[in-house]
């Protein structure tokens, strides 16, 4: 054979992504080093193989140390960064790190085929439930049609014999050996049960107060509980109605009544039903492993927790972006066509839950064509055609209600998504492409960086990652490029660009781009996220074990695991139930306590008719102080030109008021020359305020 050049074997090195074509040709006898060089040449490289393992996690570790508030710097993130790319691709060129390709897809997918009868009574029903949906109401009427066109078009749309064979062999199972439980199985619900922890621990007090926008919530599900079935509500600038009807449900079931408590039981349930979808999407991806770190790292991950606790509709986002992700990429991965049935229920469903879910149907269409222009089979292009049609057709049918008050109220539909995009409220502070692509980039460093400055659902300045979390999360990502440069598969690709895409509702805050980075907008992209982390972390894992002798390879790996496993939850939970829970207290008004005092002289010796809350700029809102008071909604304001309005009420009065509000007090003063002025001392500081008695 011919000898090669040192510029084949250096293009060969650089061109890792093939399969190796070039061989060194053995030397003669003479030139063979001796039996004791070779082993200790062989034993020098092993120790050295074993030690570079460990670089590309440590300099990503020490990068993100110091992306850390408050000493953070810059250039040694950078620094630190490049090293940990760079270590890992010379790793990975001299095939001393490897990069596992993804696990082959099914064979073509087969025929497909409707029950047109069916198809067409539920279309008609379809459009007769879609004429029926006015007045922004839901009526026993329209949903009974809107239901009877949802199970028609579905049963003319599914297939049955797989359904048929999976329940009957599943059944089997069951009848001949019970419920199987396998050391597998424990571990994931254990997994499960330590995210319920970090969702559910201290939930009544982290976070500790409302805010306004927690009001306009409340008296919308005081609607609900009232018999008011709105389809979108306007209130606010308008809300999708899912948070409304899942809150008012948690208050029934949970007996919290209209609470703060049970708008966070509805958010967190929605935030520990996105967590099995994770951990399948991780399965099918890439296997078990994968997914279970995935479902670990978001279970106890700052950034999922806050946004579920805030009690406001972001955790919808991701609840119902995760299931549609999961059934569409595995109808195309497994050639299953109930999949995109299950798919568009969850893309239909996400629509009515928070407006920044409206860029799912996008990394849909998108994903589909990323398949579509993957394969080579005709039969597979033509399955992701149906399929596009198939999601696009079963999630119309669920969004019927919401297109229907779209078509009448397109401006109020739209006006929150307009005021962000566009100049109509304000002007925009410079050309719209080079705000957006400050916003990307603004976004796309938000996990090693800064995730904002909105405190009521972040801790400002810090990065939207913790430290391990964000390492883990910048090594996945050259692990999956370099994936997808060496094996052209789809799932890797959509994998990176559901990221940014996801992210888009955030970036797209073009008219105020001080708004992003948020978690909120951004929180569908979690979803690929955390299964990049579980990609980087499972394959350190299996290259520690290959590294290492036998015996030692599985320990060390796995000792290395579990001390990120470890070293992650206990940074994120410091995040969530100290620092996020200090500076939100620190930065929110003190509704509870003003409306404990209110509470407490109703109980003893007044009436809640007889407490007034005098409101003041940039003060509470008294509406959450009735809310936080009787648990419903009640204002307690009182203006101060109104004071003399209350001459004739009984004694005892209770007038509550600003420390700053010197003018109040001269009213009361004036009016009440004998009443009682007082200071109530918060639990906070700077958040004192006046109690003026008036006994007779």
């Amino acid at each position: 054979m011919d000898e090669p050049s040192v510029l084949d074997f250096v293009l060969e090195k650089l061109t890792f992504w093939r399969e190796s074509k070039v061989t060194i040709p053995s030397a003669d006898e003479e030139q063979q080093p001796s039996d004791s060089d070779f082993i200790r040449e062989q034993r020098i490289k092993h120790i050295w193989r074993k030690i570079l393992i460990f670089l590309p996690p440590l300099f990503a570790l020490t990068a993100q140390i110091f992306s850390e508030p408050p000493n953070r710097s810059q250039a040694l993130v950078i620094f630190f960064y490049i090293s940990a790319a760079g270590s890992l691709l010379l790793l990975i060129i001299f095939r001393d790190w490897q990069v596992e390709p993804l696990i082959p897809e099914a064979e073509e997918a087969g025929s497909f085929t409707v029950h047109w009868v069916l198809f067409g009574i539920g279309c008609g029903f379809g459009i007769l439930a879609f004429l029926m949906f006015l007045g922004n109401r839901f009526t026993g009427i329209n949903v009974s049609l809107w239901v009877i066109a949802l199970v028609m078009i579905w049963r003319s749309l599914w297939k049955p014999e797989g359904w048929w064979g999976i329940w009957k062999s599943a059944w089997k199972r069951f009848w001949e050996s019970g419920i199987q439980v396998t050391p597998w199985s424990l571990l994931v619900a254990g997994v499960f049960i330590l995210a319920g922890f970090y969702r559910f621990y201290l939930l009544d007090q982290i976070p500790p107060e409302m805010f306004s926008d927690h009001a306009e919530k409340l008296i919308d599900v005081t609607d609900v509980l009232r018999g008011q079935f709105f389809i979108f509500f306007p209130r606010n600038t308008g809300r999708e109605a899912f948070q409304m009807y899942l809150t008012a449900a948690a208050a029934k079931v949970f007996g919290t009544g209209v609470s703060f408590l049970s708008l966070k039981i509805g958010t967190c349930l929605a935030g520990m039903f996105t967590l099995p979808f994770i951990y399948l999407l991780g399965k099918e991806i890439k296997n078990k492993e994968v997914g279970l770190l995935a479902m670990f790292f978001a279970g106890i991950a700052y950034w999922p927790n806050i946004i579920s606790r805030v009690a406001l509709r972001f955790a919808l986002y991701p609840a119902f972006a995760a299931p549609a992700l999961f059934f569409l990429i595995r109808g195309l991965k497994r050639k299953r066509w109930n999949d995109f049935l299950y798919a568009g229920l969850a893309l239909g469903i996400g629509l009515h839950g928070y407006s920044p879910f409206r860029i799912v149907p996008v990394v849909v269409v998108v994903t589909l064509l990323t398949y579509f222009f993957h394969t080579t089979s005709k039969q597979n292009r033509r399955q992701a055609i149906i399929a596009l049609l198939l999601v696009g057709l079963i999630s119309l049918v669920i969004f019927l209600p919401l297109m229907r008050f779209a078509t009448s109220n397109y401006d109020i539909f739209s006006y929150r998504m307009q005021t962000r995009m566009t100049d109509i409220e304000i002007p925009l502070q410079g050309s719209s492409l080079s705000i957006f692509f400050s916003n990307l980039w603004k976004a796309l460093i938000m996990f090693q960086w800064d995730n904002g400055h909105i405190w009521v659902h972040s801790i400002p300045g810090r990065p939207a990652l913790g430290i391990i979390s964000a390492a883990m999360f910048s090594l996945g990502i050259i692990l999956v490029l370099v994936r997808y440069i060496r094996n052209k598969h789809w799932m890797d690709l959509v994998l990176l660009l559901s990221i940014p895409l996801l992210m888009l509702p955030s970036v797209l805050s073009i008219a105020f781009p001080d708004e992003n980075p948020s978690l909120n907008r951004t929180a569908g992209a979690l979803i690929p996220v955390f299964i990049v982390i579980g990609i980087a972390v499972e394959n350190l894992y299996v290259n520690i074990k290959s590294g290492f002798p036998t015996r030692w390879g599985k320990w060390v790996s796995l000792a290395a695991v579990l001390l990120l496993l470890a070293g992650s939850a206990k940074i994120n939970a410091q995040l969530v139930f100290v620092d996020y829970y200090q500076q939100f207290k620190t930065n929110a008004w003190n509704t509870s306590e003003i409306g404990q005092v209110i509470y407490q002289f109703s109980e003893t010796i007044g009436d809640e008719d007889q407490a007034w809350v005098v409101p003041y700029p940039h003060w509470v809102d008294t509406r959450l102080v009735g809310i936080q008071a009787v648990q419903e909604v009640k204002d307690f304001a009182l203006w101060r030109d109104d004071i003399s309005l209350t001459i004739d009420v009984a004694v005892p009065k209770l007038f509550i008021y600003k420390p700053e509000d010197l003018d109040t007090y001269e009213v009361l003063q004036d009016l009440y020359p004998d009443g009682t002025n007082k200071i109530y001392h918060s639990a906070v500081e700077g958040r004192d305020f006046m109690l003026y008695y008036v006994f007779r």
